[in-house]
């Protein structure tokens, strides 16, 4: 399934593998730029990273994508670095460095000895302010925008069907858009574009600098307030209240594409913990991330038992929501007929898992077994610094505290069959659903390159 962040399939973990790793050291400087800081201090090695506050859902209509292209635009040099400088003094250093844009945020990471943590600081910091805005750059990099679309979504026809599915689900929520942007957005952007929304949101206190390693906190501390620290805040507007209305009935739609695989896709919209208003919403999205656990957790779910191993009625299932959207999401659910069966067999096969949750409660059996592989699952998954610092800077980017890991496991804990079944009748419903079907045209599929752009990175 699609989510902002997939480690172990879902937003699961480990209050004890993740306090085992190290406390986090929290701190803003003057001009307003936040600060974690984790230490680990298992290898020599230091995962620097800076997150932006905004990404494609607080785009508008004209310029969708312009998060994404602005990504890009970073990566073509400075007032002290001419372009691509930035990646080759990276790569010197014997570090790995690239970027990604999100719904909710836009962020930048370098993987470097722990002697270089100075230097890429200073490297990151002098982008957040002195970026040059090049035309011929920005021509030249338009076009690979462009082809990055072709390659993600138009020449990839599951892409292509969730992005028109994902218009369909939403109506006036930036949801609506895709991250990369609609190619007649991409193909009529201008320079000013990607300034205004340069300064718009790269600004320090529209930032979050994120430092997980082999580091000292106050080290860190004096670093970031000689390199981040020297630029002063600027004003952030919030961007205006997108709310979804309320969908009155079905909505479906099915497209022909050059696939060999039919595929079928539906959701309904559900809420998520930077939305839930109240501790009942709250534990409704953790109820509803259980539910998610039962249906396609792991191997011993029940989509995968039920529908591939023992009915083998489909060849892939899938089910699953974004615990931590900014925005309220959908819940999804997703499958492929197998050999002989047909995507109304595994539509229909799918709204049988959750007609059952509905008629009734899991047992605390399957209960404790979904609970205890989703902690198994954390425990090898927080094997690496990348993966403790991406975590922590998701998190806080949508305005949940830091400690939310900490307790995550403890709400889990604290759901019920009874509320499993409750959530599954109250957000399911198929007069709330919205599906997109995608079938076989004839044609012969396309095939697939392997390459992507630096800097083009989507979550």
């Amino acid at each position: 399934m699609r989510k902002v962040w997939i480690f172990c399939g879902y937003l699961f973990w480990s209050v004890q593998s993740w306090a085992a790793n190290g406390e986090v050291t929290q701190f803003q400087l003057d001009n307003g730029m936040q600060v974690l800081v984790k230490e680990d201090h298992r290898a020599p090695v230091v995962v620097h990273q800076v997150w932006y506050r905004t990404g494609s859902n607080f785009e508008v209509n004209g310029t969708t994508g312009i998060a994404h292209m602005l990504e890009h635009m970073m990566f073509k040099g400075t007032k002290h670095l001419k372009p691509g400088e930035f990646s080759k003094r990276v790569s010197q250093m014997g570090g790995r460095e690239n970027a990604f844009t999100s719904t909710d945020y836009t962020a930048y990471f370098q993987i470097v000895g722990k002697q270089h943590l100075k230097e890429v600081m200073t490297l990151e910091a002098d982008r957040m302010h002195n970026l040059v805005f090049n035309e011929a750059e920005f021509q030249k990099e338009r076009k690979v925008v462009a082809e990055e679309r072709r390659w993600r979504v138009e020449d990839k026809p599951s892409a292509k069907l969730y992005e028109q599915f994902m218009a369909t689900a939403f109506v006036n929520s930036p949801l609506h858009h895709p991250t990369i942007g609609w190619m007649t957005d991409i193909q009529h952007y201008t320079l000013n574009d990607v300034r205004n929304w340069y300064l718009k949101w790269y600004q320090p206190n529209n930032a979050t600098l994120v430092v997980v390693g082999d580091v000292d906190p106050d080290e860190v501390k004096d670093l970031a307030e000689t390199t981040y620290g020297q630029y002063r805040p600027g004003p952030i507007v919030p961007p205006k209240p997108q709310t979804e209305i309320p969908q009155e009935g079905p909505r479906r739609i099915v497209l022909k594409e050059a696939t060999e695989i039919p595929t079928v896709i539906f959701g309904v919209h559900v809420p998520s913990l930077p939305n839930a208003k109240t501790d009942e919403e709250k534990q409704e999205v953790y109820a509803l991330s259980v539910l998610a656990a039962v249906l396609d957790g792991d191997d011993s779910a029940r989509l995968t038992k039920n529908l591939i191993r023992k009915q083998q009625i489909a060849l892939s299932a899938g089910a699953g929501f974004d615990e931590t959207s900014r925005l309220p999401p959908l819940f999804l659910m997703e499958g492929s007929p197998a050999k002989g069966h047909t995507v109304k067999e595994v539509e229909q096969a799918l709204w049988q898992q959750i007609e059952q949750l509905q008629k009734q409660p899991i047992s605390q059996t399957e209960l404790q077994r979904v609970l205890a592989q989703a902690e198994a699952q954390y425990v090898y998954q927080q094997d690496s610094a990348m993966g403790q610092a991406m975590l922590l800077g998701s998190l806080v980017s949508v305005g949940l505290p830091a400690d939310t890991l900490d307790h995550w496991v403890e709400h889990l804990r604290k759901v019920t069959p009874e509320q499993i079944q409750a959530v599954a009748k109250k957000y399911f419903s198929r007069e709330q659903a919205t599906t997109a079907i995608l079938l076989p045209n004839g044609q012969k599929a396309r095939p697939q390159s392997s390459e992507l752009p630096m800097g083009g990175g989507l979550r």
